[in-house]
Order: structure tokens, then C-alpha cells, then sequence
């Protein structure tokens, strides 16, 4: 299984045996009576002090002991007198497994900005930060597979190429494997999809869901994982290129069973966190804390792990959409012209109006539901005054809606008939509209953005550093 790791050896008791570490060194001190080297391997925030003799070993091999470099440290493991760490090695032996020169390494220890880092997203990974947000994503995409696993649920891999554009979202990227310096073209000038490797036209996916519908309709419980894809020219800190999202389907589920399933598989995933990401959290938060000290109080975010047990806490406050806008026409904000964006039966909501609502008025998540067909997705279930659909969006503090999802249209005449009415082809969605043919059954789904999420407990204010190699407009660099 190789060797003992760094978060293992911290937790041993020191009884002189003989250990092997393996790692990259953070930091390297001289005094006159001994050389201390902190290493760390990646699987703990926290470093290993490794100490040697003065003229213990050659200031040839000394001087290449330095930060960036890789090292193997055989010694003994002793209780540590120094403070911070309860067990550290005294040094036998020091093996140089690779250099990292002083002058060209960039991740000096000193503080580098979040920028700088996303220009090196090949090194980023080993500071605190980057490590710790690394270690927090895998443990949240671990309990989310763990809950959906218990649940019943059956893991569904839809296609990443797919023909259709579930959402209308417009904005794809396009897979093809034609010659772009010589495109075929049919007789009235357009290009001929049918000499393309598919045979059409064929994009990237931007959603599951749809195909994640089909399985529901004959696994009862299933849940999408996967990466998307959307083309849109957006440069700001809540939009990636290519990102995760996580998308269950259940049959036989109504409105309600949605919106019981979306708050408790979020509690429980950013509870698994809180409970088996306590340094990595603590670290990240005290981050945010020196990072905001500038800022006015009133500007400032709750406390990092505040945050999360608000939301483990709390039970999710559920209203209509039509009460959440008589509640905006009603508040201060939109009285005294604070809003930036107008408040109005049918208008699409704004972070800004979402943040209100659950950081202001009822202080705790809320779930908006019943919103106005026009501002809604095609598939979603018409309510019985046919102005309004079964929609439902999770708002959190901080960020607004972090999970949209709804009741499916499971009617063939009604879905059908939306379908003509936001135009789209029904030729290109026959296999989808067939399921309402045969053996139809209410369902429900939800959409989670993965990276969302993580930005959520992590506290990250840029989607860019919750991902290890974000896509956005001009830059696939790594």
C-alpha cells in the first residue's frame, strides 16, 4: 500500500520506530543547533517536521533541499517539544527524489493571489489553499454518490454527445470531425452534416437530463454525474465553460417529494463535509476572515462553518414564487429603490432579490416554487391555472439559487404543446416525447452545479479556483 502517509504518521504514537516519509518540502529553517524541514504530502493540511543535526549532512545535499523540492526522509518518529505538532522525525537519512530551483520555482512561501495562482493551475494544487479545496471536492462528490447510493438510487451515465439542447440554452459546443479548411456543402450551400462522423449535427451536452428521464422511466431512482458543457461568452466568478452537475430523476415522485429530497441530499452532503473536513474548513476559513478584515462589517460573509450549519440547521423555508414577489414589492430595499433590478410578477428573480429572501427576510434557505410558465423550462408540469409550473429553486445565503428543478410535464398533449410553443422541432425530441406515450407516470428531477457546491463550502468567491482546471472564454491553457 507504499508508504505510511503524512495524515496517518500524525495521528501515530511516537515510540522511536523507524518511519519513511515521502513529500514535497513547504519550508526549510537553519538555526545553529538543527535544520527543520516541513513536508507535507498532500493528504492533510497540516506538514510533518523533519529535523536534522548541524553538519549532519553535506550543504551540497542541503541546498537542494528546498521549497518545491521532493524529498524521502527515513528517521524516527519522536513526540515533538515544539509547538503546534504533537510528533515529529528525527532525520537518519534524506534522499532527493527531485530539485526546485529557488530562482524559477514560483510558489515561494509567501502569499500569491488567487490571479497569479490561475495562471499556474499546474502548480496550484500544492499550496494550503488549492489542497484543502481538492480534498473538500472529492469528500463532497464521495458523499454525494454515498447518498444517492443508500437512497436506492441508480448511478446513470448519459451521454456526453448528444443532438439535443435540453434546456434551449442555446450557446453549444459543437463536436464534429470534418475538415474545417474544406467543409462539404449541400446543393444550397450549407454545410452537409451528413458527411460528419454522426451523421448530424452533434454537440457537447449541457445537461443529463432528459436522457436521465428515460432511465427513471424504467429504474424508478436514478441520478446523473457528469460534466456539461455551455459555449456562452461569460467572464464572471459563477460561470465555467465546462463543469459537473449532479441531476436525479424519480418516478412517481410529485412537487413536494422534490423539494424533500433536494433539502435533505444537501444537508447531508455538507454534513458529511463539516463532519470529515474539519482542518481543511478551518483553514478555509479562517482564509475568508483575514481576506475580508478590509471590508466594512456589513460587507463581510458569516463565518465560513456559521454558514454551512445555517444550512444544515435551518429547515428550508417553501413559498410560492407569487408570495416571494409580494414580499419584495414590500421590502425596504425595493421602497427605498435599492434593488438594481426591478421586482414584478414575472420577472425572471436576480441573485440580488434570492439573497434578500433568505439572508434578510426569513433568514434561513428557502425554496421558491410555482413560477411563470414563460420564465421556465418547456418540460416542467403546467399548474391547473396554466399561468404558472410546478417549478422549485433552492436559494442559499451567499449565492442564491444553488439547485433548480421541477415536476415533468408527464401529460403527451400538454408537453407537446409546450414544445411547439418554444419551438423547437418535436422530430428532434420524438424518443423523449415518446416515454409520455407508453406507460407514463409523474416524475420529478432536480439540477445541482457541482462546482456551485463546492464554491458554497469552500467559501470561495471565483467558481475558477473550485475546479483544478477551469474552462472559461479564452483559456483551455492546461
Amino acid at each position: 500500500m507504499g508508504p505510511l502517509q503524512i495524515k496517518e504518521l500524525l495521528n501515530t504514537s511516537p515510540e522511536k520506530q523507524t518511519v519513511t516519509l515521502k513529500g514535497w518540502v513547504r519550508t526549510k529553517r537553519e538555526s545553529k543547533n538543527a535544520i527543520f524541514i516541513a513536508l507535507n504530502d498532500g493528504s492533510t493540511i497540516h506538514n510533518i517536521q523533519a529535523v536534522a543535526g548541524p553538519g549532519q549532512f553535506s550543504a551540497e545535499l542541503l541546498q537542494t533541499v528546498t521549497t518545491g523540492s521532493c524529498l524521502k526522509i527515513t528517521g524516527q518518529l519522536v513526540e515533538s517539544l515544539g509547538s503546534g505538532q504533537t510528533v515529529e522525525v528525527k532525520i537518519d537519512d534524506i534522499f532527493v527524489y527531485g530539485t526546485a530551483d529557488p530562482d524559477t520555482y514560483p510558489l515561494q512561501p509567501k502569499k500569491h493571489s488567487l490571479e497569479f495562482l490561475r495562471e499556474i493551475a499546474h502548480l496550484r494544487p500544492r499550496t494550503n489553499t488549492f489542497s484543502a479545496i481538492l480534498r473538500i471536492r472529492h469528500a463532497l462528490a464521495f458523499a454525494v454518490h454515498q447518498y444517492f447510493n443508500d437512497g436506492g438510487f441508480f448511478y446513470l451515465h448519459t451521454p456526453v454527445i448528444t443532438a439535443s439542447d435540453a434546456e434551449g440554452a442555446g450557446e453549444m459546443f459543437r463536436v464534429t470531425t470534418l475538415d474545417l479548411n474544406k467543409l462539404p456543402r449541400t446543393e444550397e450551400g450549407n454545410i452537409n452534416f451528413k458527411e460528419d462522423f454522426f451523421g448530424r449535427e452533434a454537440n457537447l451536452t449541457v445537461s443529463g437530463q432528459l436522457e436521465g428521464e428515460l432511465g427513471a422511466m424504467a429504474l424508478s431512482k436514478i441520478y446523473t454525474f457528469g460534466p456539461t458543457f455551455r459555449a456562452e461568452n461569460s467572464n464572471t466568478t459563477r460561470h465555467l465553460a465546462e463543469f459537473w452537475m449532479i441531476e436525479p430523476e424519480m418516478a412517481f415522485f410529485e412537487l413536494e417529494d422534490n423539494m424533500d429530497l433536494a433539502e435533505d441530499f444537501v444537508k447531508k452532503v455538507i454534513t458529511y463535509a463539516l463532519t470529515n473536513c474539519k482542518d481543511d474548513l478551518n483553514f478555509l476559513q479562517n482564509r475568508l476572515t483575514e481576506e475580508e478584515k478590509s471590508k466594512p462589517q456589513n460587507e463581510r460573509s458569516l463565518p465560513l462553518l456559521e454558514k454551512l450549519s445555517f444550512v444544515v440547521d435551518n429547515p428550508f423555508e417553501r413559498l410560492t414564487y407569487t408570495e416571494a414577489i409580494e414580499i419584495l414589492l414590500q421590502s425596504k430595499p425595493h421602497k427605498e429603490k435599492k434593488f438594481q433590478f426591478p421586482v414584478g410578477w414575472g420577472i425572471d428573480l436576480s441573485s440580488e432579490h434570492e439573497r434578500y429572501l433568505v439572508e434578510k427576510h426569513f433568514k434561513k434557505p428557502v425554496i421558491l416554487t410555482n413560477y411563470p410558465r414563460e420564465i421556465k423550462s418547456f418540460y416542467m408540469k403546467l399548474d391547473e391555472d396554466g399561468k404558472t409550473v410546478r417549478a422549485m429553486d433552492v436559494l442559499f445565503p451567499g449565492i442564491g439559487e444553488i439547485i433548480g428543478g421541477s415536476q415533468r410535464e408527464e401529460d403527451y398533449e400538454k408537453l407537446l404543446g409546450r414544445v411547439h410553443e418554444v419551438g423547437i422541432d418535436p422530430q428532434n425530441l420524438w424518443w423523449y416525447l415518446e416515454t409520455r406515450k407508453f406507460g407514463t407516470a409523474p416524475h420529478s428531477g432536480f439540477g445541482l452545479g457541482f462546482e456551485r457546491l463546492v464554491q458554497f463550502v469552500t467559501g470561495m468567491g471565483n467558481i475558477r479556483d473550485v475546479i483544478p482546471f477551469p474552462r472559461y472564454p479564452k483559456s483551455a491553457e492546461f
